[in-house]
């Protein structure tokens, strides 16, 4: 990664100190939002904990087992003093491990909040073994991934990012090794539609879904050794992404933790613009997972392009930049490193506004200078896309131009067929070759250029700058729910106790402790244990 830092090495002659000021301004509307975030848990966070601690499977009516538990501890009012303490006084009285007492209570057969209380330190005893080897197994699958890095050597320049979505896991593996075959380094697997808002996982192998494929931690499985098959054919790591937002946030991440997923759509904002999802559920979903990520070495991709598929891209762009800002120190008090910050930006200008190229541009070299060490994540035109795919396949070069041209690292390919179907595989196909033509001969036309002083292109960045640290200031003042709640971010105003999940939400009580937020933490280095 480039490394600017400085008014004197940028070649937008960026105004470093307003840079700083507005990242000082995200810190406080983090450390804020944590002090909430570390007075509650949420179901989502609590099925996460029994995952972690092995409990898998699905009962009679198929629902799954995580559910099945946090369930009955939230019907005994016991969410607040979480699903470790309960699991482990059930481990102490019946001496059972947790995938048998999850069947247990599945069966009626317990009752986690009626059995006679232990002393907590016995409870945590009881339960250290478990959760040191489930960690274990994650760190595993981090330190295959980094071996496999080493063999194979990684690539240099973008990421080639193309998604399949055929909705059956297994025509996605066809669809996946051959985008691999053609030159995809990162397969993502989109999500059925309508998944997000789904307030539990699904289980096994599925194969039927709607503009996408289940997230479930057997398609992990399923896809991530094919990937590697495949790979080790081709002589390169293949790196799997898949959506850790929504309702089961958390879950899905430790999934993705336990099946060696490389890459996770995840941000602190998306699931409350964009689906309705209670904004306090999504804060204190969106640490639990990020952690998990930061531990288990996945490199998270934000959202912030969405923003402009609803809003103006011209006139909003200093949303994105402000959006940028506060997920990057929501990540940072999660433990992730800047090198697993995918923060996302997009190409969504209407293509008939005069020197719009310079703009993008423009966009894309100031978030490359803000953050320089982050692998950001481009995404590709669609707002604009009509259906005349000669003309989606000029704009998906110039996107691709701009891309090498201001070092992007994770390159999601726009598809010349975008406004008219899902990518058949010769559309993708297309899309590689043109990103594989334009990323070869323009690879260092970025460091052989510098930009007019006072120009078009540092104008424009000077007033998105602005407008940003004046908005970042006054969300700052107000706090982030009230900014949410007054439509702030794309224009989409979401009440403060509304939205999708709120009943999940609980105060944690005094006995309540989570030891596998309490490990990572200690392992992460970041402060506050809970």
């Amino acid at each position: 990664m480039i490394n600017m830092t400085t008014q004197n090495d940028s070649k937008l002659h960026l105004k470093f100190a307003i840079v700083k000021e507005a990242r000082n301004s995200a810190r406080k509307i983090a450390s804020e939002m944590q002090n909430f975030i570390d007075q509650h848990t949420t179901v989502s966070v609590e099925r996460t904990v029994c995952r972690l601690m092995g409990i898998d499977g699905i009962n009679d009516f198929e629902v799954p087992l995580p559910n099945v538990v946090v369930e009955n501890i939230k019907q005994g009012n016991g969410l607040g003093t979480g699903a470790a303490y309960f699991i482990g006084n059930a481990m102490l009285e019946t001496k059972l491990s947790p995938q048998e007492i999850a069947e247990k209570v599945s069966q009626k057969e317990i009752d986690l909040t009626k059995l006679p209380p232990h002393d907590t330190f016995e409870i945590r005893l009881a339960i250290q073994d478990v959760v040191k080897h489930n960690l274990e197994l994650i760190k595993e699958n981090r330190s295959k991934r980094n071996q496999m890095l080493e063999k194979y050597g990684d690539k240099s320049g973008p990421f080639i990012y193309v998604i399949v979505a055929t909705g059956n896991i297994y025509e996605d593996i066809t669809q996946a090794q051959a985008a691999a075959k053609q030159g995809a380094d990162v397969i993502a697997v989109i999500r059925t539609t309508g998944q997000s808002l789904l307030d539990y996982v699904p289980y096994g192998a599925t194969t039927e879904g709607f503009g996408g494929t289940y997230a479930t931690q057997e398609n992990f499985r399923i896809m991530r050794k094919a990937l590697d098959e495949t790979g080790e054919e081709l002589g390169r790591y293949i790196r799997l992404t898949n959506y850790c937002s929504g309702l089961c946030m958390p879950e899905i991440a430790a999934m993705g933790a336990f099946e060696r997923l490389d890459m996770m759509l995840n941000d602190a904002l998306y699931g409350i613009l964009f689906r309705d999802i209670n904004m306090k559920r999504t804060m204190i979903d969106q640490y639990f997972s990020r952690m998990i990520n930061a531990y288990a070495g996945v490199i998270i991709n934000t959202g912030e392009d969405n923003y402009l598929t609803t809003s103006d891209a011209f006139e909003e762009a200093h949303t994105v930049l402000t959006s940028q800002f506060i997920n990057e120190q929501f990540a940072k008090l999660a433990g992730l490193q800047e090198n697993q910050m995918g923060l996302g930006h997009a190409f969504e200008m209407n293509p008939n506004i005069k020197n719009g190229f310079l703009y993008e541009l423009a966009q894309a070299q100031m978030a490359r200078e803000i953050f320089p060490n982050a692998p950001l994540k481009y995404m590709p035109p669609t707002k604009f896309m009509t259906g005349n795919i000669f003309k989606g396949h000029i704009q998906d070069t110039l996107f691709n131009a701009i891309t090498i041209m201001t070092n992007q690292k994770i390159c999601l390919l726009g598809m010349l067929t975008e406004a008219i179907h899902t990518p058949f595989m010769q559309d993708r196909a297309l899309a590689i070759e043109n990103a594989k033509y334009i990323f070869n001969n323009m690879a260092d036309l970025g460091s052989e250029i510098s930009f007019k002083e006072g120009g078009i292109m540092e104008q424009r960045v000077k007033k998105v700058l602005s407008e940003a640290n004046a908005l970042i200031k006054e969300i700052e003042l107000q706090g982030l729910f009230e900014a949410l709640s007054q439509g702030k971010f794309a224009g989409v105003k979401r009440p403060i106790d509304g939205g999708k999940g709120l009943d999940g939400v609980a105060l944690r009580e005094k006995e309540y402790f989570n030891p596998f937020m309490e490990q990572m933490a200690r392992e992460l280095n970041i402060g506050g244990e809970n």
